[in-house]
């Protein structure tokens, strides 16, 4: 059982174009470990199949790991990170690069069991330059140290674009990125949010369709650039992008 979930691991990563460790994939396999654990405690994520977690968790975070090692981002920001997803992830896959091991990251959550889990995950995995924050992107988009201070923001959460860009955008410094990780109705929800992204600052610059190992859904990486900072009063209020989405 461990060689074949591992080989979906080692031979998922390379269609990817990444190249794990031996190092990096024990890593992996912890956290594997310890989100089963608690998730019987907390519930933490729905997908709870060693095989499905590998495909849907790690592979899928790790996706756009090649544009970042381009970017060379000092600090990257994970909004809605919920079970670490995708900033531990990444965070793993960073070890061996020269650079990125030095890349701070911050996972940001509104729920406080799972910064706690994060806490305790990050210790028992010792990684370096990684911080749990508990909070609501509505608060911290608008704090000094937080607002326009991030290379690269990620995000996996479940809101549609227009959403999450109010989000996530506050967060990046002009001449960076938003990454945001899409399902199959990517089309739909860039048509519905390319004016709240310009709005904030943002322009969509492209759209990459991610082929996950033995995953038939597919899975889409949209890259949004900050061009121009973000006006004062977004994002706003907590709840608002939820309630009345830019349009």
């Amino acid at each position: 059982m461990q060689e074949m979930l591992e080989g979906i691991l080692y031979d998922g990563s390379k269609a990817l174009g990444i190249s794990l460790t031996k190092v990096e994939v024990e890593l992996y396999f912890r956290y594997l470990k310890i989100l089963l654990e608690w998730n019987k405690k907390f519930n933490l994520t729905a997908i709870v199949k060693p095989e499905e977690v590998i495909k849907k968790h790690f592979l899928d975070s790790i996706a756009p790991l090649p544009l970042i090692i381009e970017r060379k981002p000092s600090k990257v920001i994970d909004v809605g990170t919920g079970a670490g997803f995708p900033g531990i992830p990444l965070k793993i896959a960073f070890r061996e690069n020269e650079f990125l091991q030095k890349t701070n990251v911050v996972l940001l959550d509104s729920l406080k069991k799972r910064v706690q889990f994060l806490e305790h995950l990050i210790i028992e995995l010792r990684l370096d330059n990684i911080n749990p924050v508990h909070g609501r992107a509505e608060d911290f988009g608008q704090q000094q140290g937080y607002r326009e201070s991030y290379d690269i923001a990620v995000s996996r959460a479940v809101s549609g674009l227009a959403v999450l860009s109010e989000y996530c955008l506050p967060f990046v410094k002009v001449n960076g990125i938003f990454i945001a990780y899409k399902g199959p109705n990517v089309n739909e929800e860039i048509k519905e949010g390319e004016k709240a992204v310009n709005i904030l600052g943002g322009r969509i610059t492209e759209v990459k369709d991610v082929k996950l190992p033995g995953m038939e859904q597919s899975r889409f990486i949209v890259i949004i650039e900050k061009v121009a900072s973000t006006p004062e009063k977004y994002p706003r209020k907590a709840g608002m992008p939820e309630k009345r989405p830019l349009s």
